[in-house]
């Protein structure tokens, strides 16, 4: 069976790239990749990609270029988090809690139609904002209102 996989595995900071690789599929095999979030209001922001597998049954984002007819084409390995677009119209993907991470799903789905066939595989991944051992401070300083971060 098709799994995803990811590197970093579980969890990642949000300006970290993540390798993403779709395993056990067929010589070649034509899937869509979708990958999903909700952001802190509830909102969902998606972006999709077809692509087609290796002769090896293997699909490696940083060797297998995004075929014409999702949400952007070409090599670009992390596409599938840069092109999340928000389903309601002029919505921003906006983070105001940075200690709570935004959790992203990912699906590998059979072929190329629209809508797009079963669900092949799926992986979930955390996008951290403050790496392991920061420090949040407030600071309230006469009229001076900041927010210090410590290592």
């Amino acid at each position: 069976a098709p799994t995803i996989r990811l590197s970093p595995a579980a969890r990642s900071l949000f300006d970290e790239p993540l390798a993403i690789t779709v395993q056990g599929l067929g010589p070649r095999q034509r899937v869509t990749l979708r990958s999903s979030l909700r952001d802190e209001t509830g909102e969902l922001f998606q972006a999709c990609a077809r692509y087609q597998a290796g002769d090896d049954g293997v699909l490696d984002l940083t060797r297998c270029p995004a075929l014409p007819g999702g949400s952007f084409s070409g090599l670009e390995p992390m596409g599938l988090l840069w092109a999340l677009q928000p389903q309601k119209p002029f919505w921003r993907l906006v983070k105001r809690d940075v200690q709570s991470p935004f959790l992203v799903q990912l699906e590998a789905l059979e072929g190329h139609g629209d809508p797009p066939g079963q669900l092949l595989a799926q992986a979930q991944h955390e996008r951290v904002f403050l790496r392991d051992g920061v420090r949040r401070v407030p600071v309230r300083e006469g009229r001076i209102r900041a927010t210090l971060f410590l290592p």
